[in-house]
């Protein structure tokens, strides 16, 4: 792989890290709602779904994205149902932000993301259609494999922490008379972020 074609992969995987998706949805409404360390843990989450994902694409591309083919629907649904269930609890909250904050359950953030990045049709056109266009015929699969894929969690990485901590401290500003606010519109974005996976399709 040369050097050209790496960083051509970095800039694409950085525009699709940036745009908001289901992932960038789900931190952004727990920082705003209940600070950088939910958003950090979500994070944290999402990178374990994208090991599971490099493992799936190490045993066999290939077979493995036809295998997904086949139960990505039902995945998909699954995590929208998540998404907007999400929303509607956020919808129902009474507005008690640092009460909330208290009682978060600090593990479940974690499931949180690694539910939805299983779950996110972007994650499947990385592993799906953008890292095998950049893997040269004539190098190593596998080592070619490992670098795009830890590359694009890097990118990742940083990108949906900077979310992470962008919205945590904008929640951190927030009066209580403003925390409803942010609450409905977290939980509108989530519903909307379920709906748009929901109705993407494969």
């Amino acid at each position: 792989m040369t050097l050209e074609a790496y960083i051509a992969f970095c800039l694409a995987a950085i525009a699709i890290v940036i745009v908001p998706g289901p992932t960038v949805t789900v931190v952004i409404a727990n920082s705003l709602k209940y600070g950088q360390r939910a958003g950090l843990l979500n994070v944290a989450g999402t990178q374990a779904g994208l090991v599971v994902w490099m493992a799936v694409a190490i045993l066999g591309l290939a077979s493995a994205i036809t295998l997904m083919g086949v139960w990505f629907d039902v995945i998909r649904i699954a995590g929208a149902v998540y998404l907007i269930w999400l929303g509607i609890k956020l919808l129902r909250s009474k507005g008690e932000l640092l009460a909330a904050a208290a009682s978060a359950p600090k593990g479940g953030f974690f499931l949180q993301g690694f539910v939805v990045i299983l779950s996110n049709p972007k994650v499947l056109l990385v592993f799906g259609a953008l890292i095998p266009q950049f893997i040269s015929p004539n190098g190593d699969y596998l080592q070619q494999l490992l670098l795009l894929g830890i590359s694009f969690m890097v990118i990742a990485t940083v990108f949906d922490s900077l979310y992470a901590f962008a919205a945590g401290n904008a929640g951190s500003w927030l009066s209580k008379s403003r925390v409803r606010f942010v609450e409905v519109s977290s939980g509108l974005c989530l519903i909307g972020g379920g709906l748009w996976m929901a109705l993407r399709g494969r």
